[in-house]
C-alpha cells in the first residue's frame, strides 16, 4: 500500500505503534514496531495468522515456552573477527538463544494443528545442539570457566587452592606469635590490596621480620607481611596471572569454535525478533479484543461492531463507554457520504475505517466482530483535520485544494479516500458546486471513499448515484445529544438552528436566520429530521421485537426440551417399575414352585411348569421386539411427515415468490407519472413525477424533490 505520512500521522498510526512497542522484549523488536508499514496481501495474511495462532496460545493451557531474551547482534559481529574473544556472558546468551529454539521445535509439533503457520518457521531452521554442549564443556550454569575445560587450568587452580591456604596457616602462625608481645596495634591486622598484613607499632617494626606494604595515616603503625607468607604470596600472583592467560586461551579457542556457527546463530537470531514482534502484537491483540477477520481477494469490505483502538484504550482507562460502528464497502457501494451536526462521530467514523485498514495490511489484528470481512487497498489518502501552514502562508482552503489535487492524480479503482467537511473552506455555493465535482470524479475513477458533509447538493447527488450512498449519525431530536451510531441509508440533518438555540443563541437570530433561508432547503433538511428520528424509532421498535421473538423462541425451545426430559423420565420409570413387577411375579411363581416341591410334589411336574413358564416368557419377548419395530415404524411415520411438511413450506416460499410477481406486475400498471403515493409507514404523501430506467422515481412532496426506488413505495 502506498501512503503517506502525512496521511499516517491523520490515522494515528504511530500513536498505535506506540502502544504495542512496550510488549516486546527486545529494544530491536521495539525499532521494527515504529517501522511497520502496510505490506503485500500474502505477507501480510501470513503474519495475521501467525499472530491469531500466537493470540490462541493466551487462551489456552498451551503457553508458547518463549520467554525474555538478550539479542546476540554485538555477538554475531565481533565472533567473526579473526582471533576474537566473546566474554562469559556473551557465551551464556549464544547458549540461552539455542536453547530457546530447541524448546520450540519440540513444542510446536505437538500442537500442529493450533500452531501450523509458527511451526513452519522454526521447523526449517537447522537446531545445533554442539552450540550447547561446546558452550557446556567450558562453562558453568554461572558463566565461570570450568576448572575441567583444559588440564593446565586444573593444575593452576590446585596450585592457587594451596597457596591460598599456606597464606592463610603462615599468617594466622605469625598473628599468634605475637599475641602476648607489646608489639601489635589493638586492630591487630588489616587488608592491603586484598593481603592480610599485621598492623604492628611503628616503634617496634625492625623486630618483626617481613615486607612492609604501608603505614597508617598518623604513621603510628605498620603494615607487614609477614617473611613466611612473602614467598607463597609471589607464588599465588604468579598462578593467578597464569589462570588469567589459560582462561583467555579458552575462551578464544570456543569464540573460534562457536564462530563456525554463525549463520545458524544469525537464522536464529533473525527467527527471535519476528516472534517478539508477533508476540507483542499478539499481547496488543488481546489488550483491544482484536480478531482476524475474513480477508477477501474480492472488493468487499464488511466491518461489523467495529471499535477504533486508541479510543477504546482512553475510554477504557477512563471508564467510558465507547460505541461500535458497522458498515460495508462493495463495488456497487464504493461511496459512503456522512452527515449530520458536529461532535457526533463523523471524523471517528472516518479515522476507524482509515486506522483498522492499516492495522490489517500490517499484520496486526483489529477489533471488529469475528464475523468481519476485509481487503486489501493499494492507495489509501486522508484529508482530516485543519491543514492550514503559517510557514507556507496556505489558508485553509488552499491546503485542501493543493492536497485535493494530489489525490486527484493518484486516485483510482484500488484507492480508499477519507475526506472530512468535504467541500468546505470556501463559498457555500460555489465550494460546494467544486466539491460536487470531485465526488464525480472519483465515483467515475470507482475509487471507494468516505467522505462527510453538511452541504445539501452533495447528499442530493449521492442519492442520484447507483454505488453510493448516504449515512448519518444518528442524534436524538429532543435532547439533541448524539446517539454515536452510524445509520447507512439515509442522509443526516446538521441541526443548524436547533443545535444553536439549544446553546442559548436568542430567538430572533434564530428566525431572522430561518428567513434568510431558501424555503425548500429549511422544508429538506425539516424533512430529513423527520425522516430520520422516525426511522431511529422503527428501528428502535424493530430491535426491541427481534429481541423479544428471539427470547419467546429460545424460551419455547427450552421447554419443548425439558417437557422432552420429563417424557423421557416418566417413560423410563414405567419401564423400570414393569420389570420389578415382572421380576417380582416370576420369582412369587418361582417360590411357589419351590413350596410345592418340598411338599412332594413330582420333580417332573414342578420342571413341567417351570418350562411353561419359560415358554411364555419367551413369547413375551418376541412380542416385546415387536412392539419395538412399530415404535420405529412411528418414527418414520414422523420423520416422512416433517419431510413433507419442508415440501410444504418450499411450496410457500414459492407462493410468495409468485405473489411478489403479481404485485409487481399490478405495480408496473399503476406506477405512472401523476400517481399519488407514500412510504409505506410514513404520512407524507407525494406525486410521481418521472420514472427512470433502472427503477429509481422521482417523487414531489411538494417543497421538495427525493428519488427513491419504486419498490419503496404505494399508491394512495
Amino acid at each position: 500500500m502506498h501512503i503517506q505520512k502525512d496521511d499516517l500521522d491523520e490515522l494515528e498510526f504511530p500513536e498505535l505503534l506506540a502502544e504495542i512497542s512496550p510488549f516486546a522484549f527486545s529494544k530491536k523488536t521495539v525499532e521494527k514496531i515504529s517501522q511497520l508499514r502496510p505490506v503485500p496481501i500474502e505477507e501480510a495474511e501470513l503474519s495475521l495468522k501467525k499472530v491469531a495462532e500466537y493470540l490462541s496460545s493466551f487462551e489456552s493451557d498451551n503457553a508458547i515456552p518463549f520467554n525474555e531474551y538478550e539479542d546476540i547482534e554485538e555477538e554475531l559481529k565481533l565472533m567473526v573477527i579473526e582471533n576474537f574473544r566473546l566474554d562469559n556472558s556473551s557465551f551464556l546468551k549464544i547458549k540461552s538463544l539455542t536453547e530457546q529454539i530447541s524448546k520450540l521445535q519440540k513444542f510446536y509439533p505437538v500442537y500442529e494443528d493450533l500452531f501450523l503457520n509458527l511451526n513452519s518457521d522454526v521447523k526449517d531452521l537447522e537446531y545445533r545442539k554442539e552450540i550447547i554442549d561446546r558452550i557446556d564443556k567450558v562453562l558453568n550454569r554461572f558463566g565461570e570457566v570450568k576448572s575441567e575445560a583444559s588440564p593446565i587450568l586444573r593444575t593452576l587452580r590446585s596450585d592457587i587452592s594451596h597457596a591460598r591456604k599456606a597464606i592463610q596457616e603462615n599468617f594466622n602462625r605469625s598473628l599468634t606469635g605475637l599475641i602476648n608481645t607489646d608489639y601489635l596495634d589493638d586492630i591487630r591486622e588489616s587488608i592491603i590490596d586484598d593481603q592480610r598484613v599485621l598492623a604492628v607499632k611503628s616503634a617496634y617494626k625492625k623486630r618483626v621480620p617481613g615486607r612492609v606494604l604501608g603505614l597508617s595515616k598518623t604513621g603510628s603503625i605498620t603494615y607487614i607481611q609477614p617473611e613466611s607468607v612473602v614467598k607463597h604470596q609471589f607464588k599465588f600472583r604468579e598462578d593467578i596471572e597464569e589462570e588469567k592467560k589459560e582462561v583467555d586461551k579458552i575462551l578464544r579457542k570456543l569464540t573460534t569454535e562457536i564462530a563456525e556457527f554463525q549463520p545458524q546463530l544469525s537464522e536464529y537470531q533473525t527467527y527471535i525478533f519476528d516472534l517478539d514482534l508477533t508476540r507483542a502484537k499478539a499481547k496488543f491483540a488481546q489488550r483491544i479484543n482484536g480478531v482476524l477477520p475474513k480477508i477477501n481477494r474480492h472488493k468487499t469490505m464488511r466491518l461489523v461492531q467495529a471499535f477504533h483502538p486508541l479510543l477504546w484504550l482512553r475510554n477504557q482507562a477512563e471508564k467510558k463507554k465507547i460505541f461500535s460502528q458497522s458498515l460495508t464497502f462493495t463495488e456497487h457501494n464504493r461511496i459512503i457520504c456522512i452527515s449530520g451536526p458536529n461532535a457526533g462521530g463523523k471524523s471517528i467514523t472516518l479515522k476507524t475505517v482509515g486506522l483498522l485498514q492499516l492495522m490489517i495490511q500490517s499484520g496486526i489484528l483489529v477489533p471488529v466482530h469475528p464475523k468481519s470481512e476485509m481487503f486489501f487497498f493499494d492507495h489509501l489518502m486522508t484529508d482530516i483535520g485543519d491543514n492550514q501552514s503559517i510557514e507556507n502562508q496556505l489558508s485553509t482552503y488552499s491546503s485542501r485544494l493543493k492536497k485535493m489535487s494530489k489525490i486527484i492524480k493518484e486516485a483510482d479503482a484500488n484507492t480508499l479516500l477519507l475526506i472530512d467537511e468535504f467541500g468546505t473552506g470556501s463559498d457555500p455555493e460555489l465550494g460546494g458546486a467544486l466539491a460536487e465535482a470531485f465526488l464525480e470524479f472519483f465515483y467515475d475513477k470507482k475509487s471507494f471513499a468516505i467522505i462527510t458533509t453538511h452541504y445539501t447538493n452533495i447528499k442530493l447527488v449521492i442519492e442520484q448515484l447507483p454505488n453510493a450512498q448516504n449515512a448519518a449519525m444518528l442524534f436524538d431530536e429532543n435532547s439533541l445529544e448524539p446517539l454515536y451510531k452510524l445509520e447507512v441509508g439515509q442522509a443526516g440533518s446538521s441541526f443548524t438552528f436547533e443545535v444553536a438555540e439549544k446553546n442559548k443563541i436568542p430567538a430572533f437570530i434564530i428566525r431572522s436566520a430561518k428567513k434568510k433561508v431558501e424555503h425548500d432547503i429549511l422544508n429538506l433538511d425539516k424533512t430529513i429530521v423527520k425522516l430520520q428520528q422516525e426511522k431511529f424509532e422503527v428501528e428502535k421498535i424493530k430491535t426491541d421485537l427481534a429481541e423479544k421473538r428471539d427470547s419467546t423462541q429460545e424460551r419455547k425451545e427450552n421447554l419443548e426440551k425439558l417437557n422432552e426430559q420429563l417424557q423421557q423420565k416418566l417413560f423410563n420409570f414405567q419401564k423400570l417399575y414393569e420389570d420389578e413387577h415382572r421380576k417380582l411375579q416370576f420369582g412369587n411363581k418361582v417360590e411357589t414352585f419351590i413350596e410345592a416341591y418340598v411338599k412332594g410334589k413330582s420333580r417332573k411336574l414342578v420342571v413341567g411348569d417351570f418350562v411353561k413358564i419359560l415358554e411364555q416368557e419367551k413369547f413375551r419377548r418376541v412380542g416385546a421386539d415387536k412392539d419395538e419395530n412399530k415404535k420405529l415404524l412411528i418414527v418414520k411415520r414422523k420423520i416422512t411427515q416433517q419431510l413433507r411438511k419442508v415440501d410444504v413450506q418450499e411450496k410457500i416460499v414459492e407462493t410468495h415468490e409468485k405473489l411478489e410477481d403479481k404485485r409487481q406486475k399490478e405495480r408496473a400498471v399503476w406506477m405512472k407519472i401523476g400517481q399519488r403515493v407514500r412510504i409505506p409507514g410514513s404520512t407524507s404523501v407525494g406525486t410521481i413525477e418521472k420514472i427512470e430506467k433502472n427503477g429509481k422515481v422521482s417523487v414531489n412532496y411538494g417543497t421538495f424533490k427525493t428519488q427513491i426506488s419504486g419498490d419503496e413505495l404505494e399508491r394512495i
